[in-house]
């Protein structure tokens, strides 16, 4: 289940019939009214656990989701599933349009300048209103800032685990 995409994480109970509060973890949260079986992944007393569980209902009020589980039927069986996770496998994932890609596929992965200098790997990618940010760790522990717009990203490979860019001026 390494594969697994996680899409939300239960925040809360909420209310008294056991519904729970789920903050999205996803840039469709619309996507939770399609969905009819989840992984819910959670730890108790140390031990990993994963239950595949149906979703009996599921409302949206701003930008959380609230769901129903089958089976969950009070707040103290909610309250049981607090900062679980929810997974889907990646069959159940979103189709990506031209030049989209899962953060999880770029993560490690080399980045090369226009010239084919290593500038590093991404280690990590902040999301931003207008666009993601890679950050980008340098053989020399320094990291670098790029933004995920054409202008800079010119090539991926996520099979190679290789990106091309194009350092705009001042980076």
């Amino acid at each position: 289940m390494d594969n697994y995409f996680e899409i939300g994480v239960i925040t809360a109970p909420t209310g008294l019939k056991g519904w729970v509060r789920v903050f999205p973890l996803t840039d469709e949260p619309a996507r939770f009214a399609f969905l009819s079986t989840v992984h819910v992944d959670m730890v108790r007393g140390g031990d990993a656990i994963s239950r595949k569980m149906d979703i009996e209902a599921h409302r949206f009020q701003k930008n959380l989701v609230y769901l129903k589980f089958r089976g969950i039927e009070d707040t103290n069986a909610a309250e049981a599933l607090r900062n679980a996770k929810i997974r889907i496998p990646p069959e159940m994932a979103l189709p990506l349009e031209d030049d989209q890609y899962f953060h999880r596929d770029l993560l490690d992965m080399e980045v090369f300048d226009m010239q084919n200098n290593k500038l590093g790997e991404i280690i990590k990618i902040i999301q931003t209103g207008a666009n993601d940010v890679y950050i980008i760790r340098k053989a020399d522990k320094s990291e670098l800032l790029l933004p995920a717009i054409k202008q800079c990203v010119k090539q991926v490979d996520v099979s190679a685990k290789r990106m091309v860019v194009e350092l705009l001026p001042g980076l």
